[in-house]
Parts: structure tokens; sequence; C-alpha cells
């Protein structure tokens, strides 16, 4: 039963995620196949509305790396920016992308902090460092991800020196909390470097 699991689990957990990315386009594209007109088949319609989908979102990554379709954005964005709420949920949704997305060289890096509790050690995404307005003490902003459904997060604000660097890339960080931990490396950096202040 255990071999069966292990051979059927990542498959299952494939197909989950590819279902809900393959439904997720084909609802958004849903609208674009009525306009053209309807299709007796549903898997035809969700076929060619994912297909759809997939057109608009390649056409609007094209334009928009444009001169003018940059400009269209910017204006796009500054008009997001008057509008009250979902200028702050615009604005901190792309701020985090663009930090995810960042290289390891501009400052993101996966690090482990001490959390809940000291001496149990969590994985994090350090995002940016900052500085106390008191005592010039240099912070690190970290992110949480709660394994197996990483969407959820906590924040913490930490000294740095409390923050243990690790090896592991972002890759091998998202696989470990994807997994609870089963598909890890085999060493980690648990223990801060000598002479690391704790």
């Amino acid at each position: 039963m255990l071999a069966g699991l292990i051979t059927v689990g990542p498959l299952l957990v494939t197909w989950l995620v590819f279902s809900w990315v393959f439904e997720t386009l084909a609802h958004a594209g849903l609208p674009l196949v009525h306009f053209f007109g309807s299709i007796d088949q549903p898997w035809l319609e969700s076929l060619f509305a994912v297909l759809l989908t997939l057109i608009v979102l390649y056409g609007v990554g094209r334009v928009t790396s444009l001169v003018v379709g940059r400009q269209a954005f910017n204006i796009f964005e500054a008009i997001l920016e008057r509008l009250p709420v979902v200028a702050k949920v615009y604005t901190s949704v792309r701020q985090l992308i663009e930090t995810m997305m960042a290289k390891k060289e501009a400052g993101q890096r996966v690090v482990l902090i001490d959390f809940p509790i000291e001496g149990q050690k969590s994985i994090g995404f350090l995002t940016r460092t900052l500085v106390d307005a008191e005592t010039g003490r240099e912070l690190a902003a970290v992110l949480l991800p709660n394994a197996i459904n990483p969407t959820s997060a906590f924040l913490q604000v930490l000294p740095l020196d409390r923050v243990t660097e690790t090896d592991l890339t972002m890759e091998q960080a998202m696989s470990m909390l994807m997994t609870g931990g089963a598909v890890a490396p085999e060493t980690i950096r648990f223990t801060p470097a000598v002479g690391t202040p704790k």
C-alpha cells in the first residue's frame, strides 16, 4: 500500500494542480468564447477558452514589453493606484511577485528563523532588510510560507543576527514546503556560521 501511495501520490498532486490551472484558464476564457459564439461540446469549449486565454496573456506580455505598451501599462497602474482598496491589494501583490521573482543576488534568499518557539526552525524567505529607527539595528523581513499550503504565510520582522543563512535554492525550499519536508536535500545549514552573533 505504501509503495502504491508513493507511486500514485505525485501523479495525483500533479493532476490536481494541472486541473486547477486548466479550470482557471478555461473559466477566464469563457467570456471570449461566448463573444465569438457558442460551442456545443463542453470539453471543446473549455479547450478553446484555455487557448484564447493563453493567446491573450501572451499578447498582453508582448504589448507591455514594447514602449507604447509600457506607457499604457503605466497609465493603467496609475489609475489603479488612485482606487483606495484596489491600490493597496494590487501594489502589495505586485511587490510580492517582483520580490519572489528576484534573483538571489538582489537580496532574496532562503533562511531559517526560530519560529514558533526558540530552537524550532522554520524555512523563510528574507525579502528585505530594514533599520530600527531607535537603535539603528539591522532588521530582516522574513516571509514564512505554510507547509503544504504556501499560499498563506506569516511575515516576521526580527533582528538580522537572528536569521540563519542557508544554501538552499528557492526551488529546494518550495519543494520542502510543498511536500512537508519529504523532498529535501541530504544536508542543511541549521546552525549559524561560527562568528555570527546570536
